[in-house]
């Protein structure tokens, strides 16, 4: 009969056929050997949790700055040239840390599935691996300005934690032995038939390839472990932040002996989309090289002034400079990360110490008084270096040591319990947060963090302005629309803002009142807007009668130039 074989032990149906595939056919060996790749990926993977694990536990001992992401991200800002953090401000903002710190772990997880693999043949190859970038985070750790003795150990013990869990894995995945000797597989290829004989991967046809259970039970293992040792770490820690918590919710900040003035009536146009006058604190910037914000407590924090100039060394608690004759001043303040237009500026209330004062009092003079020190560096418990002109410290503005904003002590995030605050200067020279010592030397003998990445020595605020609205993009309906915004010129003061429309002739904006001239101030010009594409300029001129200047730069080395610019579609 047609289509059906006279041989019963042959059917015509080759497709039936070719879908079975038996254990001992290349089609199940390649399916165990892809198997086995993929669980030496996950094994990587595990020794790497296992890693993080234990060196967040251990770095909770210690402190959260030693832990091995933060020490590797910290090295890694600590060596990003100034083009590359610019970049990185400009795109991510304040979530600038997070993408570095997700970069890091997506990296080690590619670096551990890698490793993963190579242990299936070469074991020790992806144990040394494992301690390689153990290494690596030992010697991040103790490349870091504000390196302390024991940073090295989370990296350390972390590595030999994902190296032993690393080994264990890898066990359970070795290809099995042959039945009834101790001889690998392998080795007993030519006595057996063909399609037991091992693959590549020294894997048989008949042999289980692997320890399935066994490794199950060990990954499992490993993962709980690990999670057991990462929620260990994060308690602790949050524990040692508790007190730091704790000191700063007991601090009731006394009434300063010279308050700031009423903020004047008309200071604020209240146009919607408008900046707001004062900038709350919740939505206030903040732009610092720190990974990890520190937490101090209060109660045993310390600072040193000490230097050139100085009759002796001089060290005070913060319950001294609670009792210091305290200020409080609305200023605004501005990052030199701030492009044109850009949302790093902010205007809040503070109250402090008068920086000068404490200078004065421990002898300090400025140069142009005959005083050897030029520059006042401040250094923060994170390791950060600022340097700021002494000159300008005690030539009469209001620099303080800030204890409070906006009412209520320092929030962690901007620099609790101390930071230093001088109107007129951006923050990289002058803004230094959590601060631990003041120290007057000279530029000559020592350049800040920044400096060293290629920013000036000095860094007074630049004249700017930017519009609020209308957004870029926005699409007014043709008519009256007020375009309004902020400009700022701290310690000269706003005198004008002007705004035109295509190139076309400049127009003087109305002034809101004026507060002090550490603020900005807002503007507003009201447009008879015609259908169409249009593009809006503005620029400012202080107190000095100098002018926004239209040459567009960049931020590096001393800030950003340019006329703010925003195109619109009028319906």
């Amino acid at each position: 009969m047609r289509g059906v074989s006279d041989d019963p032990g042959r059917d015509d149906d080759s497709g039936a056929q070719g879908a079975l595939t038996p254990r001992g056919t290349p089609s199940a060996a390649r399916g165990r050997r892809a198997l086995r790749l993929v669980l030496g990926g996950l094994a990587g993977l595990l020794s790497a949790a296992a890693a993080l694990g234990v060196a967040e536990l251990v770095s909770a001992a210690i402190r959260p700055q030693a832990s091995p992401v933060v020490a590797v991200g910290g090295a890694v800002i600590d060596r990003t040239p100034a083009s590359v953090k610019d970049y990185a401000v400009r795109h991510f903002g304040t979530n600038d840390k997070l993408f570095l710190q997700l970069g890091i772990l997506v990296v080690l997880a590619l670096f551990a599935v890698a490793l993963g693999m190579v242990a299936l043949r070469f074991r020790w190859a992806g144990v040394a691996g494992v301690a390689l970038f153990g290494i690596a985070g030992v010697l991040a750790a103790n490349s870091r300005p504000d390196r302390h003795g024991a940073d090295v150990l989370p990296s350390a013990v972390g590595a030999l934690a994902g190296a032993a869990a690393l080994w264990l894995l890898s066990a359970r995945l070795a290809p099995a032995r042959a039945p009834g000797d101790g001889t690998p597989a392998g080795h007993r290829a030519e006595a057996r038939p063909a399609q037991d004989r091992p693959d590549a991967d020294g894997v048989s046809g008949d042999n289980p390839a692997f320890d399935r259970r066994g490794f199950v039970a060990a990954a499992a293992a490993t993962a709980a472990a690990s999670a057991g040792a990462g929620v260990l770490g994060r308690v602790l820690g949050d524990r040692r932040g508790a007190a730091a918590a704790a000191s700063r919710q007991a601090i009731a900040l006394p009434r300063p002996a010279s308050p700031a003035d009423a903020v004047p009536r008309g200071s604020a146009f209240g146009t919607p989309g408008l900046s707001p006058f004062m900038t709350s604190t919740d939505r206030f910037y903040r732009v610092d090289t720190a990974l990890v914000v520190p937490r101090i407590d209060a109660g045993t924090w310390r600072l040193r002034l000490h230097g050139l100039g100085m009759r002796r060394d001089v060290v005070y608690t913060y319950d001294d400079l609670l009792r210091q004759d305290l200020i409080e001043r609305d200023i605004t303040l501005t990052c030199v990360s701030n492009q044109v237009g850009g949302p790093y500026a902010g205007n809040a209330r503070w109250i402090g110490v008068p920086l000068a004062g404490l200078l004065r009092e421990a002898g300090v003079r400025p140069p142009s008084g005959g005083g050897p020190a030029d520059q006042l560096v401040a250094r923060s418990v994170d390791g950060m270096t600022i340097g700021t002109p002494v000159e300008t410290v005690l030539d009469g503005r209001d620099a303080m040591l800030a204890l409070g904003m906006n009412g209520q002590p320092l929030p962690f995030t901007h620099g609790f319990p101390v930071r230093v605050v001088v109107p007129g200067l951006y923050g990289y020279v002058s803004a230094c947060k959590w601060l631990r010592d003041l120290e007057l030397t000279t530029f000559d003998a020592y350049d800040a963090y920044w400096v060293r990445r290629g920013w000036s020595r000095e860094a007074p605020i630049k004249t700017a302005s930017r519009i609020d609205t209308p957004r870029p993009f926005a699409t007014p309906k043709a008519g009256r629309v007020p375009v309004a915004g902020v400009a700022w010129a701290q310690h000269r003061g706003i005198d004008r803002v002007e705004v035109r429309v295509d190139g076309g002739p400049w127009h003087t904006a109305s002034l809101a009142a004026e507060d002090t001239t550490d603020t900005w101030r807002q503007w507003q010009w009201d447009w008879d807007a015609t259908a169409g594409g249009h593009t809006l300029e503005v620029r400012a001129t202080d107190r000095t009668g100098a002018t926004q200047t239209e040459r567009r730069a960049g931020t590096v080395p001393d800030g950003a130039t340019g006329w703010h610019s925003v195109v619109v579609t009028v319906t």
